[in-house]
């Protein structure tokens, strides 16, 4: 291939194109180098589609007028950017565009201009730069570029930027000590490399490499060994934050209309609102993001400045229980515990948490399969523990409502007898195990387990993510829900006073005996013991269990007989 000192337009198309490619091949290595507590997405997912929302904007476009492509990277991106990452890149792609919009063609000292404009943009739009990000890459590449002798063509400038960007990847780990104690590089910084890989691609013809800068087996390990300890942390918007997961929850996006000059007052009222903000845009239009606790205020201030449009809001709390999901998923092995004696009937269940995982197997559970409330199996995943369970024939425990129509396309599709019980809850899939006979068929274990799962009261506790009202009074943001199969029963701002409210509904003196206490994440010793002692004072003829079942979302799961 002939190497070109200048690209024209439909250069730069081929350009976005091969990043876009190159980002979907290595969005999942990417994704695994995210190592922080709190993140708002997989960072080269949303990489991958900012970019595909450049590459279907450019198809649009005339790609022979340089200034008609630079609109479309510039609003492709701006429109189309995701999480963190997406934003920072989105802002980037701007700055190398404005340089280039009214040029011809795009020389080397096009390009010095457009890195160097993209480098001072990404870190004026962000509230909080912080170095071993994204943004330390990108000025690494701008000041490799501007040092290239003077008159140096496109293709030798390139070289100088990826060299730069190389570089400047490789220090993250030195300017960020949790990711040089998880082993990785920063999972932004790799993304963007790879806009030079590309442009290198296109202008000399170099293949894009097996694995990006700081990839490779360290990508795997990233996830797996993050840390999840206190202290300053950053994500891949290139600024930091306090605190894991009792931090700050909730994303907010949105696109804003409003005039350039609203816009520094608007910052400063998100300032007290959160943190990781990110700001990208102008002549009339922005890019918004912020993580805070206030969702109606950071909407409430776009209305003050302006109109906000394509509002996405998303709880960063759940995204990293189903991260962690997703990877001990990815890990565990399905199949039998070793050395257990074969059965006539197994069992299977759905389940997430340490602690349930094992009172399932102390119960005779065969397979546990990882899965619950947000973190749906799939038919595959249910087929593959069918399978490998030691039973000629399976009784399968979904424990979730949603997941029940799943285990029944399961149970047609498998090789062997399997009969689905439609366990609603954890607490259902306990009682019904207490008949299980692994000597007896699937009907008949069917049969008495599901009596045994219906005698069950079962109660939970979460935590609200939005207000909104309901029969037992209007519900804020942050409050504790106490729900029973019927629905909301209770609504309290404290954790204790939920569980105590909701056990207040359920409890039957005259029929109930006892009361099994499931803690999960977010609750504490100090809460359980007010409840068991509300028990106690309440219905001194009930007793009660308690276990450590680690289930996310839900504090507390409870199970009366």
């Amino acid at each position: 291939m002939q190497t070109l000192e200048r690209l024209t337009a439909r250069d730069l198309v081929a350009v976005v194109t091969a990043y876009r490619d190159a980002l979907r091949a290595f969005q999942e290595p990417i994704n695994r180098l995210n190592v922080f507590p709190v993140p708002d997405g997989d960072t080269g997912t949303n990489m991958a589609l900012t970019l595909e929302s450049v590459v279907r904007e450019v198809a649009d476009r005339d790609s022979r007028d340089m200034a008609t492509v630079a609109d479309a990277i510039s609003y492709g991106s701006l429109m189309g950017a995701r999480g963190n990452s997406g934003v920072i890149l989105s802002q980037l792609l701007r700055g190398l565009a404005d340089a280039v919009h009214d040029a011809p063609e795009m020389d080397g000292a096009v390009l010095v201009d457009g890195l160097t404009r993209a480098a001072d943009g990404a870190y004026q739009a962000v509230q909080q730069p912080i170095e071993g990000t994204i943004l330390t890459v990108a000025r690494g590449a701008a000041e490799a570029a501007a040092g290239a002798p003077d008159g140096a063509g496109l293709v030798e400038v390139l070289i100088a930027a990826r060299e730069g960007a190389g570089d400047a990847l490789a220090r993250t780990p030195d300017l960020l000590p949790v990711l040089k104690a998880a082993g990785v590089v920063d999972a932004g910084g790799a993304g963007l490399v790879l806009l030079l890989d590309a442009f290198l691609l296109v202008a000399d013809g170099r293949p894009l490499p097996e694995f990006p800068d700081g990839l490779g087996e360290r990508a795997t390990a990233g996830a797996a060994g993050s840390p999840d300890g206190g202290g300053l942390r950053t994500d891949d918007s290139g600024q930091g934050h306090d605190g894991g997961l009792e931090g700050l929850r909730y994303e907010v996006m949105y696109l804003l209309e409003a005039p350039d000059d609203s816009i520094p007052p608007f910052r400063e009222v998100w300032a007290g609102l959160g943190d990781s903000i990110v700001v990208v845009g102008g002549s009339g239009l922005w890019n918004c993001h912020i993580h805070t606790d206030d969702i109606g205020a950071a909407i409430e201030a776009a209305i003050e400045a302006g109109r906000p449009r394509r509002i996405r809001v998303s709880d960063l709390w759940e995204q990293v229980e189903e991260e962690r999901w997703v990877r001990d998923a990815a890990t565990k092995e399905v199949g039998p515990e070793p050395g257990q004696a074969p059965v006539r009937c197994s069992v299977v269940a759905v389940c997430t948490g340490e602690g349930i995982r094992r009172i399932f197997r102390s119960l005779g559970v065969h397979n546990v399969v990882s899965g619950g409330q947000t973190m749906n199996p799939s038919t595959a995943d249910l087929l593959t523990a069918i399978t490998a369970a030691p039973g000629e024939q399976v009784v399968l425990l979904p424990n979730n409502k949603n997941i029940v129509p799943v285990a029944e396309q399961a149970a047609l599709q498998a090789g062997k007898p399997v009969r689905v019980i439609p366990t609603r809850g954890i607490q259902e899939g306990f009682a019904a195990l207490l008949e299980y006979d692994p000597e007896g068929d699937a009907e008949a274990n069917t049969r008495l387990m599901s009596e045994s799962a219906s005698r069950v009261v079962a109660g939970e506790v979460t935590r609200a993510v939005r207000a909104s009202v309901c029969d037992a009074g209007p519900i804020a943001e942050g409050d504790y829900l106490g729900l029973s199969r019927s629905g909301i029963e209770v609504v309290a701002a404290d954790l204790a006073e939920a569980a105590n409210g909701l056990l207040d509904h359920l409890i039957d003196a005259e029929h109930h005996e006892i009361v099994t206490i499931i803690a999960g994440d977010g609750s504490g010793a100090a809460d359980t013991r007010r409840i068991t002692e509300w028990i106690d004072e309440h219905h001194p003829g009930v007793s009660t269990e308690v276990h450590q079942g680690g289930q996310p979302l839900y504090p507390y799961l409870f199970s009366i007989e």
